[in-house]
């Protein structure tokens, strides 16, 4: 009987136990709940951080290996694209060069002969020599006579304007204009004055002179009527003017 008592007593201290840790950890459920809740979440964020970073880093692995096979395959295509242009370069420079020795070969040998043109050449240029000889001679006699022709005009202008000057010739009892006494020596002109003889001035030397003729207008710039003539004679000229027309002549006109 004491021990079913000592057990209704045990049994009546379990239910109070349990009825109090029942509370206590109803009162504790909703914290835990919110822990575990928590733990969970940053658990499973972690865990699928690592595996995105793993992703991620194999991603990346893929793409490097990727681009760097692409990249060869385009530099391959590059190099190759490039040695075929530098070879049609080097094939079409070396044609060029062919086809320039033949084409040489073949028209100094068929069409124009070289020694012929050669030859020619040198006769062209012996003549162009002995052409431009007689030219430089032809001109060097043009000079002379040109300065011979200067020296006779220079000359003989000199003779008239002696003849006209002839009466400042220097005397005995009174020296001339070229003969000043303070002159150590006479001018040239002197000498060209005793050299020479007094003459009347002529038509020719009228003409040198700048002096009028008797046909010559009174006016230089006045131009002479091309229908009115003159009849020169010794003492007079009278113009002579056209016949008059009659009025049928006229009409007809």
């Amino acid at each position: 009987m004491a021990e079913l008592l000592k057990i209704r007593s045990e049994v009546e201290e379990f239910h109070k136990e349990y009825v109090y840790r029942n509370n206590q950890a109803e009162e504790s459920r909703q914290k835990e709940n919110q822990a575990a809740t928590q733990i969970q979440s940053w658990f499973r964020a972690s865990k699928v951080q690592a595996y995105l970073r793993h992703l991620h880093k194999k991603a990346i692995i893929i793409q490097t290996i990727w681009r760097g096979f692409t990249a060869r395959a385009c530099f391959r295509q590059m190099v190759k694209a490039a040695y075929f242009i530098m070879k049609m370069n080097f094939y079409e420079e070396m044609a060029v060069r062919i086809q320039r020795r033949w084409r040489g070969f073949f028209v100094r040998k068929y069409v124009h002969s070289f020694y012929a043109r050669q030859s020619y050449l040198e006769g062209v240029r012996r003549k162009n020599e002995l052409v431009r000889r007689e030219l430089d001679e032809v001109e060097e006699l043009q000079k002379r006579e040109r300065d011979c022709l200067e020296l006779v005009k220079e000359q003989t202008a000199r003779v008239h304007q002696a003849h006209r000057l002839h009466h400042l010739l220097s005397t005995k009892q009174c020296p001339g204009v070229f003969n000043s006494p303070f002159r150590p020596a006479p001018h040239e002109m002197e000498q060209l004055l005793r050299q020479v003889k007094y003459q009347a001035p002529s038509r020719g030397m009228a003409c040198l002179l700048g002096m009028p003729g008797p046909a010559a207008p009174s006016f230089p710039g006045t131009p002479r009527s091309p229908w009115i003539k003159t009849t020169r004679t010794l003492y007079s000229s009278r113009p002579i003017l056209p016949p008059i027309a009659s009025k049928r002549q006229q009409v007809r006109w």
